[in-house]
């Protein structure tokens, strides 16, 4: 091929770029998105929750800056997280921040599945925009996690939601919703540490025992015993409800159509799309008296098949929480 050529070759392929990055920064839903929750200092607020922020929030937010190719507001939500909830001591991020209260981080703890949100945030960030400084402050945070949260109990590799609060020594409290499986599997292709694989294999397990009651479905809470018996937390309501309803979200964005996906498809097919109960006790069968609400609905529609039913364009009172699972499970199917 002819110098002249392959130049121009470089200068359409680069131009396609810019125009499908442009694209992606100014889709509807995702300024929709940033004018209803995104604050000019780069801070999401949780509108359904007096307006406080998470590092789950800004860890959503971060990847899905990346792949609406926004560097400009990554790098704001990275500031921010950074300036207000970094905490070098231990190299994790504090969980809650409260704009009403002094200080407004009053809780030190971390939250383990926002922490991997931003780490995960920052390794795709340093990927598509070639940046060795994003891939470096993941590794980092990686590291931290791994650290801080992941431990061996009853024969297991778990992650502990936090670093404080969980260990109870005789058993542990497990969030499986913080089960991130494709984050872990980018972590594992990126640093070919085996605990990311350790992690998805026994999360995996983990949640194969995890089937309680009629419905058959893990809980939001769930308490791991050190003689490996598994049950619903003590100490919140017996519930598949909005925590737990991302774990197939995560089931399906590492691996489509993965086997373990059936426990969520079996429920859910005994309704109508419609008419899905928000959350179920999985003790009492009990049901929420509402439906899901879309963000949940997402959920559901890009397992059962129904994925052009996902879309990007938020209902006009959608809140924070709706509107971040919508996009990302709009996202899990790319």
């Amino acid at each position: 091929m002819k110098l002249t050529h392959r130049i121009a070759l470089v200068v359409v392929t680069m131009v396609f770029t810019l125009i499908m990055g442009s694209a992606q920064a100014t889709s509807t839903g995702w300024q929709n998105y940033k004018s209803r929750f995104l604050q000019p200092d780069g801070r999401i607020v949780d509108t359904a929750n007096h307006n406080v922020s998470h590092t789950e929030g800004q860890g959503f937010a971060m990847v899905l800056a990346v792949n609406y190719n926004d560097r400009q507001t990554f790098d704001a939500l990275l500031k921010w997280s950074n300036d207000h909830l970094y905490r070098k001591d231990i190299g994790l991020y504090s969980w809650r921040y409260d704009p009403t209260a002094t200080p407004p981080v009053s809780d030190l703890n971390n939250a383990a599945d926002g922490d991997t949100f931003i780490a995960w945030g920052l390794l795709l960030a340093g990927q598509k925009w070639h940046n060795p400084a994003y891939i470096n402050a993941s590794t980092a945070l990686q590291a931290a996690i791994i650290k801080h949260n992941v431990i061996k109990f009853a024969g297991y590799n778990v992650l502990l939601p936090g670093v404080s609060g969980f260990n109870h020594n005789s058993f542990v409290t497990l969030n499986p919703s913080y089960f991130i499986f494709p984050a872990w599997a980018a972590f594992y292709q990126h640093s070919h540490l085996e605990i990311w694989n350790d992690l998805t294999t026994d999360g995996y397990k983990l949640l194969a025992n995890m089937r309680f009651g009629d419905p058959r479905l893990p809980t939001d809470w769930v308490t791991l015993r050190a003689d490996k018996t598994l049950t619903p937390s003590d100490h919140w309501p017996s519930r598949f409800s909005y925590d737990a309803v991302r774990i197939p979200l995560y089931i399906n964005w590492a691996q489509r159509n993965n086997p373990a996906l059936g426990p969520y498809v079996a429920y859910w097919r005994q309704f109508n799309r419609l008419s899905t109960p928000a959350w179920v006790d999985v003790l009492t069968n009990a049901k929420a008296p509402y439906m899901l609400t879309p963000g949940l609905m997402a959920i559901r529609d890009s397992i059962m098949g129904n994925g052009a039913q996902v879309s990007e364009n938020m209902q006009p009172q959608e809140d924070y929480y709706s509107a971040s699972l919508r996009l990302l499970a709009f996202w899990s199917l790319k």
